[in-house]
Protein backbone atom coordinates (compact mmCIF):
# COMPACT_ATOMS: atom_id res chain seq x y z
CA UNK A 1 0.00 0.00 0.00
CA UNK A 2 1.50 2.99 -0.75
CA UNK A 3 1.56 6.21 1.62
CA UNK A 4 -0.23 9.53 1.23
CA UNK A 5 -1.59 12.12 2.43
CA UNK A 6 -5.55 12.52 2.36
CA UNK A 7 -5.64 14.96 -0.14
CA UNK A 8 -4.00 12.57 -2.84
CA UNK A 9 -6.30 9.69 -1.79
CA UNK A 10 -9.35 12.29 -3.09
CA UNK A 11 -7.93 13.99 -6.08
CA UNK A 12 -5.52 10.94 -7.66
CA UNK A 13 -3.05 13.43 -8.00
CA UNK A 14 0.32 12.34 -7.22
CA UNK A 15 3.19 14.44 -5.34
CA UNK A 16 5.32 14.50 -8.41
CA UNK A 17 2.37 15.36 -11.24
CA UNK A 18 1.15 18.65 -8.56
CA UNK A 19 4.81 19.70 -8.06
CA UNK A 20 5.40 19.54 -12.11
CA UNK A 21 1.68 21.44 -12.11
CA UNK A 22 2.71 24.16 -10.06
CA UNK A 23 6.15 24.88 -11.74
CA UNK A 24 4.01 25.09 -15.24
CA UNK A 25 1.81 27.65 -13.38
CA UNK A 26 5.08 29.54 -12.05
CA UNK A 27 5.80 29.89 -15.72
CA UNK A 28 2.92 30.79 -17.43
CA UNK A 29 2.43 33.94 -14.76
CA UNK A 30 5.93 34.59 -15.51
CA UNK A 31 4.92 34.63 -19.37
CA UNK A 32 1.76 36.67 -18.24
CA UNK A 33 3.92 39.32 -16.67
CA UNK A 34 6.33 39.49 -19.67
CA UNK A 35 3.31 40.18 -21.92
CA UNK A 36 2.23 42.99 -19.66
CA UNK A 37 5.11 44.47 -19.00
CA UNK A 38 5.32 43.63 -15.25
CA UNK A 39 8.78 43.27 -13.39
CA UNK A 40 9.26 39.38 -12.45
CA UNK A 41 11.04 38.65 -8.70
CA UNK A 42 13.78 36.33 -8.54
CA UNK A 43 16.90 35.49 -6.74
CA UNK A 44 20.71 35.28 -7.51
CA UNK A 45 22.43 32.25 -6.15
CA UNK A 46 25.92 34.03 -6.48
CA UNK A 47 25.52 37.39 -5.25
CA UNK A 48 22.93 36.33 -2.87
CA UNK A 49 20.60 39.18 -3.15
CA UNK A 50 17.13 38.98 -4.52
CA UNK A 51 15.58 41.34 -7.97
CA UNK A 52 13.21 42.60 -10.07
CA UNK A 53 13.76 41.40 -13.47
CA UNK A 54 11.80 43.76 -16.07
CA UNK A 55 10.92 42.33 -20.12
CA UNK A 56 13.70 44.41 -21.35
CA UNK A 57 16.06 42.45 -19.30
CA UNK A 58 17.21 44.77 -17.15
CA UNK A 59 17.81 43.75 -13.41
CA UNK A 60 17.17 45.76 -10.41
CA UNK A 61 18.31 44.15 -6.99
CA UNK A 62 17.08 44.88 -3.48
CA UNK A 63 19.06 46.72 -1.64
CA UNK A 64 19.41 46.11 2.26
CA UNK A 65 18.33 48.82 4.77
Amino acid sequence: MSEGNELDSTCGISDEELTERFKESIRIDQEICKVKGLPIAGYDDENKCAYLEYPDGRRVYVEEE
